[in-house]
C-alpha cells in the first residue's frame, strides 16, 4: 500500500485530535493556551542542535512541526487560514525575498543580501496595518530581555553609529563574568535581574525612538 506523504498524515491527526471524538485535553487548546509551548519547543531543539544528537533534533524539530500544525488546525476551525496557505506563504516570501537567487538581482555580500532584505520587507508591508514606521518595530516584545537589549543596541548602531558604544576594552570571558555577578547582585537583593533589564530596555527604545523622529 502506498503511503501517505507524512505531512498529510500529521495535518488529519492533528484534525481527529480535535475532533469531538478526539483528545479531550488537545479539544481544549487554543492559540493563546498553546502560545508558551512554542517557547519551550525552540529551547528544546537549541538543546539538541548544541548537543549535536541528530536523534534528539528530530524528535524536537517534529514537536516544533507540532506547534505550527496545531496553531493552522486551530486557524482551519475559525475559518482564518491553514497549514496550506502558511506554507504558501512562506514560500512565496523567500522567492519574493532572494531576487539574487530567484531574479536577476546581483549581489556581492552577505550585507547586501540583508539590505535588499529589509527594502522588500519594508516595501511588502508598507500601506497595510503591519507597516513598520519605525527601525525599532518588529523586535519581539517576549524576547528574553538580554536578547532584546542586543537587537535593540543592534538597530541603534545602524541608525545612530557608535557614539553611544563603550570603548573601554573587555574580553568576552570577563564580560561573561560581569553578567553573572550582576545578576547574582540582583537575586542577592530580592530583584529580578532580568524584569530590571526589561525596563532599562523600555527607557532607551522610548529614547531611540525619540532621536529617530528628531
Amino acid at each position: 500500500m502506498k503511503r501517505k506523504p507524512a505531512i498529510e498524515a500529521l495535518l488529519k491527526v492533528m484534525a481527529r485530535l480535535r475532533s469531538p471524538t478526539g483528545c479531550p485535553w488537545d479539544r481544549e487548546q487554543s492559540h493563546m493556551t498553546l502560545r508558551r509551548h512554542a517557547i519551550e519547543e525552540v529551547y528544546e531543539l537549541i538543546d539538541a542542535i548544541e548537543a549535536r544528537d541528530d536523534v534528539e533534533m528530530t524528535e524536537e524539530l517534529g514537536d516544533l512541526l507540532l506547534q505550527v500544525v496545531f496553531h493552522c488546525q486551530l486557524a482551519r476551525e475559525r475559518g482564518a487560514f491553514d497549514f496550506e496557505k502558511v506554507a504558501r506563504h512562506i514560500t512565496d516570501k523567500l522567492i519574493r525575498r532572494h531576487p539574487h537567487v530567484f531574479g536577476k538581482t546581483k549581489v556581492k555580500n552577505v550585507d547586501e543580501v540583508w539590505a535588499n532584505w529589509e527594502k522588500i520587507k519594508h516595501a511588502e508591508k508598507h500601506g497595510t496595518k503591519h507597516a513598520r514606521h519605525s527601525a525599532f518595530d518588529g523586535i519581539p516584545k517576549h524576547l528574553p530581555a538580554l536578547l532584546r537589549a542586543e537587537k535593540l543596541a543592534k538597530k541603534a548602531r545602524k541608525i545612530f553609529g557608535d557614539g553611544r558604544v563603550s570603548k573601554r576594552k573587555l574580553k568576552s570571558g570577563a564580560l561573561a563574568k560581569e553578567l553573572f555577578e550582576l545578576a547574582t547582585a540582583a537575586q542577592s537583593r530580592g530583584w529580578s535581574a532580568e524584569e530590571l533589564l526589561a525596563g532599562e530596555i523600555k527607557k532607551r527604545e522610548r529614547d531611540f525612538r525619540r532621536r529617530e523622529r528628531a
